[in-house]
This record gives structure tokens, sequence and C-alpha cells, in this order.
């Protein structure tokens, strides 16, 4: 459609970005038509958005700092351990109510293998629901319910890669050249052995290098998380073109909020660590206008599990804002460092660092998510103490496990590296305040203790600046589920145990 036909709200919002949408597009990919078709993209996107989603985004563009207001209370479930469906999570929208919760996070829930999906987290199709979960219909079904009920609804989108059974990865495979251009294919090992003396192993012991050898096309792919999960290539504009139009297909079935996994991650070049690459931030901002022009109702949510000199800069600047809002994760481990040691400089210390912020920046707060802790804490600071990085996490680690004499904490190691000295944590809040230990022992005393301190942490961090955000199950102190070890689908993935 030409411009002039455009409607005069998307005229009016693309024009505020036209020059800068149009300068960073071209300097990644110096592509007229793959810009041509990128803006038809955008147009459809927003003709086919609803009158009711239309009317949301008006709304909030009224209340540009609707999520600033310190009155959101977030919570974050999967589906099937909720309620089995989406249709059941609506009939449960009450509780979800009656818990003080204005934010549904709903973990993965698109289409994606069984045993090969590192919990939903290998997409098969952007486009569908996991059969077992429901439909399309009733994930936008479940969010017109959230939107009357004053819920907004935040779903994970994952941009870094696909799963190996994805449209593009089967014509990939079958040794179609321009599906294999959207991924990472080299003929030999020559060029992925020069990428691994620069990148980091995200798994060296569960998913060791970064890339795999794909038998069917003959060649080589990256993977930088599992095997079975295929790096995309965003240097390819079709790629960040069909990957802005999945993320916009979502947007117009209702989702207020979108989660960018393992965004530091999306831009690869040789001879770096292929994190948080200049390019990563082009592609946000780029991202960020996208959703302003189309559906400015929504919100980015940048996942960056990193320490805080890489995870601020994903806001972006006051002029050119990159993500709405990011994990508060370093405060997260501060905590349970403070849980562990008893000491609270650390926890201190980096919540002047936090404090110190612009006021612009919004962080979710949380003690517990789907994912392991990781200490990622700042070792330098804690060296005047004496707290040396390797024995100190193995300190943590015996005392959240239980290993610690006297330690009442519950936990299991994740992705355990005895040659770095490595290992993340994984366990319910419950658990890892000793409330499973105590009824265990069925030590009265013990648990008025426990109960203390699972509530004290969840006051705290209802204090701090942001929006917290609750893990489906801590609202009523649910333990660790250890049944997921007889599960030969999850028994190699210890955070199962808290999911």
């Amino acid at each position: 459609m030409e411009r002039k036909q455009w409607d005069p709200e998307f005229a009016q919002r693309y024009e505020v970005h036209r020059e800068e949408l149009g300068k960073l597009y071209f300097e990644l990919y110096h592509d007229e038509n793959a810009y041509s078709y990128f803006l038809d993209m955008l147009y459809q996107a927003y003709e086919t958005r609803s009158d009711d989603l239309k009317a949301l985004d008006l709304a909030r563009l009224a209340e540009p700092e609707w999520y600033k207001g310190h009155h959101l209370v977030g919570m974050l479930m999967y589906v099937s351990a909720f309620a089995k469906t989406l249709k059941g999570v609506r009939e449960k929208l009450e509780y979800v109510h009656e818990c003080g919760v204005n934010y549904l996070h709903l973990m993965p829930l698109l289409e994606s293998p069984e045993g090969r999906s590192d919990g939903g987290y290998a997409v098969s199709d952007f486009r569908k629901v996991q059969p077992e979960l429901g439909t399309m219909e009733d994930l936008a079904a479940l969010a017109s319910d959230c939107h009357k009920d004053g819920i907004a609804v935040c779903l994970d989108f994952v941009m870094n890669h696909t799963s190996e059974d994805h449209e593009w990865a089967k014509r990939a495979r079958a040794g179609d050249p321009e599906a294999q251009s959207r991924y990472f294919f080299y003929d030999n090992w020559d060029i992925p052995n020069q990428y691994e003396k620069t990148v980091p192993q995200v798994f060296p012991t569960t998913a060791p290098g970064n890339f795999t050898w794909c038998e069917e096309a003959g060649k080589v792919v990256m993977t930088t998380f599992y095997p079975y999960q295929w790096d995309l290539n965003y240097s390819n504009p079709i790629v960040f073109n069909d990957m802005t139009d999945n993320l916009l297909f979502l947007c117009n079935q209702g989702v207020d909020i979108v989660r960018l996994d393992a965004v530091p991650y999306i831009w690869k070049e040789l001879g770096t660590s292929c994190r948080n690459l200049p390019q990563v931030h082009t592609l946000v901002r780029m991202m960020r206008m996208v959703c302003e022009i189309v559906c400015p109702g929504t919100l980015l949510l940048g996942e960056v599990v990193m320490e805080p000199s890489k995870v601020v800069p994903y806001f972006g600047t006051v002029d050119k804002p990159e993500c709405h809002m990011l994990y508060n994760v370093t405060t997260m481990a501060s905590t349970w460092h403070t849980v562990a040691t008893k000491d609270t400089r650390l926890l201190k210390h980096q919540l002047g660092q936090v404090f110190q912020l612009p006021h612009e920046y919004t962080f979710l707060n949380y003690l517990r998510c789907h994912d392991d802790i990781g200490w990622g804490l700042d070792y330098n600071y804690l060296d005047q103490f004496g707290e040396h990085e390797v024995p100190h996490k193995k300190y943590l680690n015996d005392y959240l496990t239980g290993k610690w004499q006297g330690s009442p904490a519950r936990g299991e190691l994740y992705n355990d590296d005895p040659t770095l000295g490595d290992a993340r944590l994984c366990g319910t809040t419950a658990s890892l305040c000793g409330i499973e230990a105590a009824r265990y022992e069925k030590d009265e005393a013990k648990l008025e203790w426990a109960l203390r301190l699972d509530e004290m942490l969840h006051a705290y961090m209802f204090t701090m600046s942001g929006i917290p955000v609750l893990y489906s199950g801590d609202e009523i102190a649910a333990e660790n589920d250890y049944t997921y070890h007889d599960d030969p689908l999850k028994r190699e993935d210890s955070r199962c145990l808290h999911r």
C-alpha cells in the first residue's frame, strides 16, 4: 500500500520515528526492498490489530507511565502447572485477582517439541500454542478477560533461536540455501573453531560448545544454548523482518508485555564474545520504535541476566529508549547471598548502586523465577572482606543446598562445573528459607522462623522501587518438587525442582 493511503494515526506515529528508524535499518542491512517490505508488514500488523486493543493503546498513550505507578504486582507461572490449560487459567482469574496480581507472566507456551524444548524456549511455531495448552484463540480470549479485569499479560518472545523443528530449520536441513542463510551454517569446523576461541559457553556441562554438526545438511550450525536450539542470523534482514512480524502477531493476540528472551546474544560477530554487541542495541531500539508505531500500549521487558554494567544500557537513553523494564537480577542474587551469610554489606552496596540510577528506569524485582540462581556478585567488593570468588560460591551453594552444618535450606545445584569450581542453584523460596526442612523434622520453632524469613523476604521485595513479581506457588509457600527425578524428560534439568 502507498504511504499516502495509510491511516492517519499510523502515519503520524511513523513520522515521529521515520528518520531514525530508516537510519538504523540501513546501518545494518543496506536493502531498499527489505525496508519497503518491513514498512508494509508494520502497516499490515496495525490494520489487523483489534479495535479493543487500539483503544487500550490510546488509553495507555494518554498515561505513558501507566506501569510506573507502584500499583503493579506480577505473578509468573507455567500454564500447565497452574491450571493445565489456557481455559483453566481463565477459570482461575478470580484467584489471581484475589492475590492482588494485575500483571500475569505466562511462561513459554508456543509450540515446541517434547523433550527438546528447554522448557518451551525452543519454539517450532511462533503462531501456534502448544496443543495440550490450547489454541491461539484461547490465548487471545484469556488476554481479553485479563484486560477486562485490569490485568496485563506478559509472554516470552524467544528471539535468539528457533527449534530445530521450526519450518525454517527443516528447510535448512534439507539443503535450502535461503533457509540456511537464516542461521549460521558452515561447511566445516574452521570458522566455528575460531568462534570458540572468544565465545563463552552458556552450559559447559550439559551442552558444551557453541556449535553442532547437522548430519542431514552435512554442515555445522551455531547452537549457543542447546543443540536443538539453532541461533538466528540477524545480519540477514529477512530474519529481522519475519521475527518482528512474529512479535507483532503475538501483540495482536493481546500480549501487553513482551519479554525479550536472551536478548544480549542476538548479534554474532567473529572475534568477539557474541554478547552485548552494539548491533544488539540497534535491534532493540528498532523494536521499541516498531511497538510505538504499531502497538504503543505494549512494553518490552529485557532478559539481561548479567552484571549491572551490562544490564543498564538496555534501558537505552531518555531520548532513545530501548527496553521499558529490566530484571533486577543482581539484587535477587545478593538477597540470597545475604540469607546465606547473614552479612548485609554486599546487599547495601548493591542497592546503593541501584538507587543512584535515574528514576525513569523500571526494574522487575523478584526472589525466585523459573531459572536458576547464578552467583554474579561483585567479587571485587567482596575481596576486601576476604571473600574470594571460587570458595565463596562453594560456601553459598553448600549453605543453600543444606550441606553446611546447621543450614535449614534445601536446594540443588544446576550446571555444576568442578573444573571452574562453579555451579548455580535451584529451589523454591519456601525450601530455601527452611520451611521444607522444618516440616520434615516436625520442628515448630524452626518452622516459625522459616515462615518469618519467607514473609520478610517478600515484604522487603515489595518495598523496593519497581514492580514486584511473585513466582506462582510462592504465595502458598510451595516446596521443592523432587518427582522430576523420576521423569525421563526432566531428570537432567534440576530447574524442574522448582518449575
